[in-house]
C-alpha cells in the first residue's frame, strides 16, 4: 500500500513539473537570433497555436505552447528557446502581473495577413522590410497600384510602404539620375500605368492610391511606412487636388502659390510643413531632417521611449527591444522635425543630439499607422546601387526588431487594449 502511494506521489510530481511551454527569450545575452524569433512566433500563429508577448520581460519574450514541431522549428532556424514547466510559467506570469513591475502579457490571436506595396519591376534600392520578412520567413504578398485601386487592401491586416513617392515626382531623383536607364524606365512605366488606370498624370494616380491607403487605415487597417513613404504620403494627402509637380515630372508647371493651398487636416502625422519647390533638390519638404543633421555616424543613436506596459500596451509592443539605444541610419527621409508633428501623434523614438523624432505612431479612424525614418537599420547611408544588407550578419539588430514589432503587432489587435 505504501509503495503504491509512493508511486502515485512520484507520478504527481512528474505531472506537475512536466514541460508544457516554450519561452523564446529576447534579452541581449540569451537570444542568438532575435529576428528569426519573430518568424517562429508568426509560424506558430499561422498554425493556430496561441502565443503570448511578454512585454518588457527579458527584452519582450514570447511564450509558446510546448510542441515537438515548435522545438524542431526553433532548432532549424537557430532560435534560442527554453522549455519551462507549468509552475515556471505561472511564476513568470505572476511576476508580470505584479503592479510593481512595468510588464504585461498580451495574447497574440492570429497571424496577420501582410501586404508590401512595391512595383513589379526591380528597383535600384532595397526594402528593409522585405529583407527582414524574407529573413524571418514571414510570408507577405507584393501589391501595387492596380491592386490598391481595386480595393484588394481589404484582404490584408497590415500594409508596408517603403521609399515610395506618392507625389508623382519620381522620388526627386531628377537632378542626379534623369539620364540613367532605370529612371527613364521607371518614369515611362509609371506613366503607362497611370494611363491604363484612367489617369492623365502619375501624380493624380498616386494621389488616388494614397487616398485608398488612407481609407484602408481609417477602416481598421495597420500601415507601416519607412523612409520617403512617410512624408510623401502625407504630402500627397495634403495636396489632394493641387498640382505641385513641375514640368519635367508631369508635362506642365505647378500651380501658382500651391503652398497656401495645402490642407494639413488631410495628413496623418505632419502639419505646417513647407514643400521643397526646386525639382533638382533631393528633398520633398522641411519635414525631413537629413540636410539639417549635424550628427557624426559614431554618435548617431536614437532613444526609445519607455511606456507603461499595463496602461499603454500598444506603444510598449512597438518599442520592445533588448536595448533602448538604437543605432541611427539615414535615408531620403532620415528623421522628422518634431515641431511639424501633430500633437495627437505619439513620439516613440528621438535623437536628442539633433532634437529630431525617428519613430512615431498614431491612430486614424479605426486603424493605426507607424512612421519610421531612415532606409536600412544596418546600413548607415545606403546608396542607389548598393548591395542589399545580409541579415545573417545582423541577427540581433535592434533597428530591424522595431520593424518586426510592427509586423507582429496586429496579431494582438482583437484584444481590448487600454490605449
Amino acid at each position: 500500500m505504501n509503495k503504491s502511494l509512493f508511486y502515485i506521489f512520484i507520478l504527481l510530481i512528474t505531472f506537475n513539473v512536466r514541460a508544457s511551454f516554450i519561452l523564446l527569450p529576447m534579452d541581449e545575452t540569451t537570444q542568438q537570433n532575435h529576428l528569426k524569433a519573430y518568424g517562429i512566433t508568426y509560424w506558430c500563429l499561422s498554425r493556430d497555436y496561441k502565443a503570448s508577448w511578454l512585454l518588457n520581460y527579458r527584452g519582450g519574450s514570447f511564450l509558446l505552447p510546448d510542441a515537438e514541431e515548435i522545438r524542431k522549428e526553433c532548432k532549424i532556424r537557430g532560435v534560442s528557446f527554453e522549455v519551462i514547466s507549468d509552475s515556471e510559467q505561472a511564476e513568470i506570469l505572476n511576476e508580470i502581473s505584479s503592479p510593481s513591475q512595468n510588464m504585461e502579457s498580451v495574447i497574440l490571436e492570429k497571424a496577420p495577413k501582410i501586404a508590401v506595396y512595391t512595383p513589379k519591376g526591380k528597383q535600384p534600392w532595397d526594402d528593409a522590410v522585405t529583407l527582414v520578412l524574407t529573413y524571418a520567413e514571414i510570408p507577405f504578398t507584393p501589391i501595387y497600384d492596380e491592386e490598391v485601386l481595386s480595393d484588394q487592401l481589404l484582404m490584408y491586416d497590415w500594409l508596408h510602404l517603403h521609399h515610395e513617392d506618392f507625389t508623382g515626382q519620381y522620388g526627386k531623383f531628377y537632378a542626379a539620375y534623369k539620364n540613367t536607364p532605370w529612371y527613364i524606365d521607371q518614369k515611362r512605366d509609371s506613366e503607362a500605368l497611370a494611363s491604363k488606370l484612367g489617369y492623365a498624370k502619375v501624380s493624380q494616380e498616386k494621389g488616388a492610391v494614397a487616398k485608398k491607403i488612407r481609407d484602408f487605415v481609417v477602416g481598421g487597417g495597420f500601415m507601416f511606412a519607412m523612409c520617403s513613404a512617410t512624408d510623401s504620403f502625407d504630402i500627397a494627402l495634403s495636396a489632394d487636388g493641387v498640382d505641385i509637380c513641375e514640368t519635367m515630372f508631369d508635362g506642365d508647371p505647378s500651380e501658382s502659390n500651391y503652398q497656401s493651398k495645402l490642407n494639413f487636416n488631410n495628413s496623418f502625422a505632419f502639419k505646417n510643413f513647407t514643400l521643397e519647390r526646386r525639382p533638382e533638390v533631393y528633398e520633398f519638404s522641411d519635414i525631413d531632417m537629413t540636410t539639417k543633421r549635424r550628427v557624426a555616424m559614431e554618435k548617431d543613436y536614437f532613444t526609445l521611449m519607455e511606456f507603461s506596459a499595463k496602461w499603454d500596451p500598444i506603444p510598449s509592443m512597438l518599442c520592445q527591444n533588448h536595448t533602448q539605444l538604437v543605432k541611427g541610419f539615414m535615408g531620403q527621409t532620415t528623421s522628422f522635425d518634431t515641431s511639424l508633428i501633430k500633437s495627437n501623434v505619439l513620439i516613440m523614438g528621438t535623437c536628442e543630439l539633433n532634437g529630431e523624432s525617428r519613430y512615431i505612431h498614431g491612430e486614424k479612424g479605426k486603424g493605426m499607422f507607424t512612421f519610421f525614418g531612415g532606409h536600412d537599420p544596418e546600413d548607415f547611408q545606403h546608396q542607389v546601387g548598393d548591395p542589399p544588407t545580409v541579415l545573417d550578419l545582423h541577427p540581433n539588430s535592434p533597428g530591424y526588431r522595431l520593424i518586426l514589432n510592427n509586423v507582429l503587432f496586429p496579431a494582438a489587435r482583437k484584444k481590448k487594449l487600454k490605449t
